[in-house]
């Protein structure tokens, strides 16, 4: 089991709250919104936190670690806290005891151990660090990882784990995971699911892996109307969330159609009102009635139409309320309907063959080799393997780009393949630019038109592919790839859900379940996996480590 913070005697009841949100608000450091009047205590429980990229997940951690000052509101703090950020490229000189934050608690025990500690080493000293430590990096599949090495012979996901086992080592009152299971493979992220399924502390866990979201207590979403908190995982989040937004979908409807009543009532008010005063200076004009009695029709006309006024106005205001308080409770995310040009893949057409492939760098260390496969018509095809099994060499043969060493490898349609970093898109390039440079036959109108089904309209097509957040850079590229006047018959995709939200994650899978070709698809994702139709999949074995656990 992992080491927790609380003793195995005490109950649950017992735990204290850790963090009391009240009324907090965050905003950028150049004052945009990010959310506000966030109410929230966090205790022992394993909490989930969701929401879209740049809705403030990350700095909502930061406050609570104490790292981010609020714009409003108040954090009070109780016990010790953990946390655990997105990991970048480590230093080149950097260990892995340095990046995980251990050096200095090791160094000391080390000292001790040496015969050259002070006397502060002694009193600081944490006697138990190394074998918590010990069992923290066995739980996440590194048993024996030495934390002197460099950090940088780690892979991501290996230097993850480690900084992860580190923060259970430290016994934290609350944990705070950024993204824990990115960049892990199949593996990694079951160990990381299995730890923090038996973690009996407080976890808050900023994640879009619908695996480890069901591993939680309950689901905090933040959106851009603020929080709500869900009961349960992520099945029950998902039902609810779904449920609500059906709801607040139908009494936006019921809004807009009574606004439209009032106002088609008032109208007529009015026309009839018209007639009225017509028919009035009609019979005042030939003279035929008493001037005295005309005037009295007039004054009564004037004072009634007066009421009539005040009373459409006061409905209009009214059906305008109900109608701004239906549209506060539905959130403006625009979703994605596809409607996308046919591949003209035929169902016996032979897409791709590997006959006994291999491959292997100059040095002639081998990344491949045997590979047999075979993809017929309009197949779905999973590559999963471990990390470093040789998935993104396999991917890179198959759309060739790269040449087998051994063996032979035949694509038989016109492929294309979109790798984790989107490379075909170019960081200066306008989003427009980039589908003209894809699809050169295809119009300014045409394009703007291919760019809006991936939700890209009027300005937002001009934006440059640097400015684009991930998902929507993989947005960009299923727009130039998918929509042209010939769309491949072959779709390769590499680890497309890698920092993706929830919304960019479904918008994904609505595109790729509206492609009608062939697709490879490499991705640790299961859930990801099954709503795309995978048929089948293509598992590579683990390559001998040269150094060090994977």
């Amino acid at each position: 089991m992992p080491f927790s913070s609380r003793t195995p005697t005490q109950p649950w009841s017992t735990m204290p709250t850790f963090v009391t949100l009240d009324g907090l608000a965050l905003r950028t450091p150049d004052g945009r919104r990010l959310f506000e009047n966030l109410t929230l205590s966090l205790g022992a429980e394993r909490t989930g936190l969701v929401g879209r990229n740049g809705i403030g997940k990350t700095s909502l951690l930061r406050a609570i670690a104490g790292e981010l000052a609020p714009a409003a509101g108040s954090v009070t703090r109780r016990g010790t806290f953990g946390l655990l950020r997105q990991i970048v490229a480590p230093p080149a000189a950097a260990t892995i005891a340095e990046v995980t934050g251990l050096a200095e608690p090791l160094d000391r025990l080390r000292r001790i151990a040496a015969g050259e500690a002070t006397p502060d080493d002694v009193a600081e000293a944490d006697w138990t660090l190394e074998a918590r430590l010990s069992a923290a990096l066995a739980e996440l599949g590194l048993g024996g990882l030495d934390l002197q090495r460099p950090a940088a012979s780690l892979s991501g996901g290996q230097l993850t784990r480690a900084a992860l086992a580190a923060q259970i080592a430290s016994a934290p009152d609350l944990l705070l995971l950024d993204e824990p299971t990115n960049n892990l493979d199949a593996e990694g992220r079951w160990l990381v699911a299995e730890t923090l399924g038996g973690w009996r502390g407080g976890a808050l866990v900023v994640s879009h892996d619908r695996a480890l979201l069901r591993r939680m207590d309950r689901i905090l979403e933040l959106t851009s109307l603020g929080a709500r908190v869900y009961g349960g995982g992520y099945e029950l989040y998902a039902e609810r969330r779904a449920a609500e937004d059906a709801a607040a979908a139908r009494e936006l409807a019921d809004a807009r159609a009574a606004l439209g009543r009032v106002r088609r009532e008032t109208q007529l008010a009015a026309e009839r009102k018209a007639r009225r005063d017509a028919a009035g200076r009609r019979a005042r004009a030939k003279g035929d009635a008493p001037k005295m009695l005309l005037d009295a029709q007039a004054e009564r006309a004037e004072a009634t139409g007066g009421r009539q006024t005040r009373l459409a106005d006061r409905l209009k205001a009214e059906a305008g309320e109900r109608l701004a308080e239906a549209e506060a409770k539905v959130e403006r995310v625009r979703r994605l309907a596809f409607e996308l040009p046919p591949s003209g893949l035929p169902a016996g057409r032979t897409v791709l063959v590997f006959e006994q492939a291999g491959f292997a760098y100059g040095d002639g260390r081998p990344v491949l080799s045997d590979i047999s496969l075979r993809m017929v018509g309009p197949e779905r095809v999973a590559v999963s393997g471990p990390n470093g099994a040789g998935k993104t060499t396999l991917i890179r043969l198959a759309a060739g780009e790269l040449a087998p060493s051994a063996g032979q490898v035949r694509l038989a349609v016109p492929a294309a393949l979109i790798d984790q970093q989107t490379a075909m898109l170019r960081p200066e390039e306008p989003l427009l630019a980039a589908y003209r440079r894809f699809n050169p036959e295809a119009t300014t109108n045409a394009a703007h038109a291919a760019l809006a089904r991936f939700l890209f309209r009027n300005r937002d097509a001009d934006k440059p592919v640097g400015s684009l957040s991930g998902g929507e850079r993989l947005r960009g590229a299923l727009a130039c790839v998918l929509c042209g006047q010939a769309p491949p018959q072959l779709l390769i995709v590499d680890e497309p859900t890698n920092h993706l939200d929830l919304d960019s994650l479904t918008a994904i899978e609505a595109a790729l379940i509206a492609f009608d070709g062939a697709l490879m698809a490499v991705s640790h994702d299961r859930d990801f996996l099954a709503a795309i139709g995978v048929e089948r999949e293509i598992a590579l074995p683990a390559r001998s480590p040269s150094s060090g656990p994977r």
